[in-house]
């Protein structure tokens, strides 16, 4: 189960291409902790998929019909 986990790690140049948006925003989500969960392995950080799946999920959306 840890080798699958350890594979599957994102980096916050892959979390900023899912997104959509730069490196640099990746970061200043995690300064001001408003951002995915991530792990710190020594100085790199990681992201699991589902914690930045989850993450997503609760990012308001629009477009919504009107009645």
């Amino acid at each position: 189960m840890v080798d699958s986990v350890l594979e599957t790690l994102l980096n916050e140049h892959d979390v900023a291409r899912i997104t959509g948006l730069s490196v640099a925003s990746v970061r200043r989500w995690r300064l001001l902790r408003q951002g995915p969960k991530y792990v710190k392995i020594g100085a790199a950080v990681r992201y699991k998929p589902d914690d930045v799946a989850a993450w997503l999920e609760t990012r308001p959306s629009g477009g919504g019909q009107q009645a």
